[in-house]
């Protein structure tokens, strides 16, 4: 009798999705067996996407690009010299690998993880592998991954590896190949988290019924594990980061945030007597742990690439006397090595006594003779690229396949070999298997690589139950890398059984841990006292861009005393009111994103969402807005965006020391814009209509009419925007508001002393106490605004020098 998931398979090959399903020639497929059929890991799959239907399905899709798209999910795709962020290419249909057959991966992948720890231990450490004739020594001597300042250097953790990611690929018989090892500072772990949440968004009923390996299990394993490394040195754990340029920087960012670990760059850290330490809002913090996502040549300018910018001086030395633990320790990218790949074999059964249970890609380092010859008489079948490349071959657009070259650069490429061929390897060429990508509403077969990810826990080495793959979006195997238009899919280990619900919520019993307040870091800190004042300018520009438009559609005379000299004030500001959409207005936008861009650990996706929504939509009004009444509503359209992303951050922010930094930024703008706009519309040569602007820009127009007379005079405008303490667009109300956050952030009061920022925001909210409106003149006026900018200086001289 046929099971439910057989007759599936055989009422589905008819019709759906997979009727004209055609494997490419001489290619393993994932979705199907030799002979033709499902497998049956896939069959369930299969009938359910059929069974939603095109219309359902495509729905279904969308709502999984849909979340990334909310989620800000991106990688940067390079062109040239610059980076675009580009978004993240789901392929919505799963791989599916059936749980027996990952138990050959996890088994294969634990072995060649501590056979890589044994090599990396041996090549930093005693070198037995030259010496006994198992590894060439021009592989260590010539590599630029070998970094002589490290040999010797034992790890404080007792390992080279914490963290691994290995390249598979289905080989012609049927097994699991390994293209290519990743210790340098393996990137993808949490784009295969948000694969794993955009792909069960859309599919989440399905996900339900067919018992797959959660993920968090691994990465609450690997957690504790480095948090153990840095509670037994006194110290946190922190993850490095080149910073938002880099091309994954959106995964840094997101899985510093699900781990609960600071997201470091390099000028956050200092060597301090040994130690490396945060530079935090609070003063120097000490950092045990240090989970790498640069590579290790930038980590010290001191002592490795002395170009560097991203860098921390003297950590190399403070490895050197045991304070830090790097995950994974510097240098152990020359394990990437293509290379390297032509001695695990041999390694494998020296060291351990046994074969390697997942081989390696065919591999011949040219600088043996026998070898040489072995690749020059194969030359045509060949694909011959660098020995020191750390990339894949089919991915390296430097490595060849012999015949596919014209005839003089085949014999300019064979004489290279004979004369120089230890910088040569040859490996066979790759023909990856297939698996299905929706496209255009039906299947078709794609190449594609698995990435799958080991991490070294408090048990030993742990094999994430998943990964993701990487497909191609063409039959040509070249073209599966992100940057050349390949997508990634989710990796689903089934189980014919219910898997255990894991999550990273603490157990019963747990111990609960609180945060200091004062484990800020300063860069960090920085960048949210200048989003906010970004977000603060932009308001205000807002605000005077559409007062201004608004009196052009009135008056249709632009030549009007008011206006030349609202456009005078405008361009003192760097903003030119003769473009609807001024460039400096979409500057401080831009600005306002390139902080917060900066933070993303620390910013949550609704605020990062609403302010990309607000530039994308001034860059559309950018093209379209024509002066006036056009550009008045469009302004209005900005105001809006503006109020949500600050009512966002106001209303959802944690009242933490980062919320104080933001805080400060917009009252310290607010403070500077409204003094600078009150002592210009109320000296005595402003153009009749300067107060009723000076209320329109200060949004308390209403609140005039209800607190003073129709005819109250200069001073009751210059009461309302600078003295009042209950009108929240007053100075009074910013300064008050400044020395209350002052006074609470670290350091704010110390052995019952204000610190001298917080003395100085007092200083100024008393004078404002016991100042009259008369008193308030225009050079007044311009003082005051001096003077809220000098208390921004001393707040960074506090906290950020």
């Amino acid at each position: 009798m046929s099971t439910r998931n057989e007759r599936q398979a055989a009422r589905h090959g008819a019709h759906g999705l997979i009727a004209d399903y055609k494997p490419l020639p001489g290619v393993p497929d994932e979705m199907l067996a030799p002979d033709g059929r499902l497998r049956p890991a896939w069959s369930q799959l299969i009938g359910a996407l059929d069974d939603l239907g095109p219309t359902e399905l495509a729905g279904r899709f969308e709502r999984a690009d849909q979340y990334l798209r909310d989620a800000g999910v991106y990688y940067r795709k390079y062109d040239g010299a610059a980076g675009k962020e580009r978004g993240w290419p789901l392929a919505h249909v799963p791989l599916i690998l059936d749980e027996a057959e990952w138990r050959t991966i996890t088994r294969g992948l634990t072995q060649r993880a501590e056979l890589l720890e044994t090599i990396v231990a041996d090549i930093y450490g005693d070198n037995q592998l030259v010496q006994r004739g198992l590894l060439p020594p021009e592989l260590i001597a010539r590599n630029a991954e070998f970094l002589r300042p490290m040999v010797g250097i034992e790890p404080a953790s007792g390992h080279y590896l914490h963290f691994c990611a290995f390249e598979l690929g289905r080989g012609p018989n049927g097994g699991w190949w390994v293209l290519g090892d990743r210790t340098q500072a393996p990137s993808g772990a949490g784009f295969a988290l948000e694969n794993r949440v955009a792909t069960t968004r859309a599919l989440s009923d399905i996900y339900g019924r067919m018992h797959v390996h959660r993920l968090a299990g691994f990465f609450r394993g690997f957690r504790d594990a480095l948090n153990g490394i840095a509670e037994s040195r006194d110290g946190g754990v922190g993850i490095l980061t080149p910073g938002q340029h880099n091309e994954t920087y959106f995964e840094h960012a997101y899985i510093a945030r699900y781990l609960g670990f600071a997201l470091l760059e390099g000028e956050d850290l200092v060597v301090d007597d040994g130690q490396v330490m945060v530079r935090t809002v609070s003063g120097l913090k000490p950092v045990s742990v240090l989970w790498r996502r640069m590579d290790a040549s930038f980590a010290d300018p001191l002592e490795l690439r002395y170009d560097s910018r991203i860098g921390t001086p003297g950590l190399t030395d403070a490895i050197r006397q045991g304070s830090i633990s790097m995950v994974n320790a510097l240098g152990s990218g020359i394990l990437e090595t293509r290379a390297f790949a032509a001695f695990m074999p041999n390694l494998c059964r020296t060291l351990t006594g046994s074969e390697l249970e997942l081989p390696t890609i065919a591999t011949w380092w040219c600088g043996g003779a026998a070898e040489r010859r072995h690749v020059i008489d194969n030359f045509d079948t060949m694909m011959v690229g660098s020995a020191f490349a750390t990339g894949l071959a089919i991915e390296d657009t430097e490595t060849v396949v012999g015949g596919g070259l014209p005839p003089h650069q085949r014999q300019a490429l064979l004489d290279r070999l004979e004369a120089e061929g230890g910088a040569f390897v040859g490996q066979e060429q790759v023909h990856l298997s297939t698996t299905p990508l929706h496209v255009g509403g039906r299947l078709e077969p794609r190449p594609m690589t698995l990435r799958v990810y080991a991490a070294r826990t408090r048990d030993g080495w742990t094999i994430m139950p998943g990964g993701f793959a990487r497909i191609g979006s063409t039959p040509d195997s070249s073209a599966i890398a992100m940057q050349r238009g390949g997508q990634a899919a989710d990796v689903w280990v089934v189980s014919d059984q219910p898997v255990e619900h894991v999550t990273l919520l603490p157990g019963e019993g747990e111990e609960l841990v609180r945060v200091s307040a004062g484990s800020l870091p300063s860069r960090a800190a920085d960048n949210l006292i200048w989003l906010g004042r970004y977000a603060e300018r932009c308001e205000a520009t807002v605000r005077i861009l559409r007062a201004y438009n608004a009196r052009l559609a009135e008056s249709s005379n632009p030549d009007l005393p008011i206006l030349k000299d609202t456009r005078t004030y405008l361009d003192g500001l760097g903003v030119d009111a003769s473009t609807p959409l001024p460039t400096g207005l979409l500057a401080a936008i831009d600005s306002a994103v390139n902080s917060a861009g900066q933070i993303r650990d620390r910013f949550s996706p609704d605020g990062w969402l609403a302010l990309a929504d607000l530039r994308k939509t001034a860059r559309t009004f950018a093209h379209k807005v024509e002066a006036g009444d056009d550009a008045t509503r469009a302004m209005t359209v900005l105001l809006r965006k503006l109020a949500g992303f600050s009512g966002l951050v106001h209303e959802n922010m944690y009242r933490f020391a980062g919320w104080r930094f933001l805080e400060i930024g917009r009252r310290l703008e607010r403070g500077i814009q409204i003094s600078g706009a009150v002592a210009w519309l109320t000296r005595k040569n402003a153009p009749e209509g300067a107060l009723d602007l000076l209320l329109e820009i200060g949004d308390s127009v209403m609140t005039h009419r209800r607190r003073y007379a129709v005819s109250a005079g200069v001073n009751s405008y210059i009461d309302l925007l600078v003295l009042d303490p209950l009108n929240p667009r007053s100075v009074r109300f910013q300064i008050a508001e400044l020395y209350q956050q002052l006074e609470r952030l670290p350091g704010g009061i110390e052995g019952g002393h204000l610190s001298i920022a917080a003395k100085a925001a007092l200083s100024l909210d008393t004078e404002l106490r016991v100042s009259e409106p008369a008193a308030m003149t225009t050079p007044h006026l311009n003082r005051l605004g001096l003077d809220i900018g000098n208390l921004a200086g001393l707040i960074a001289d506090a906290y950020f020098v």
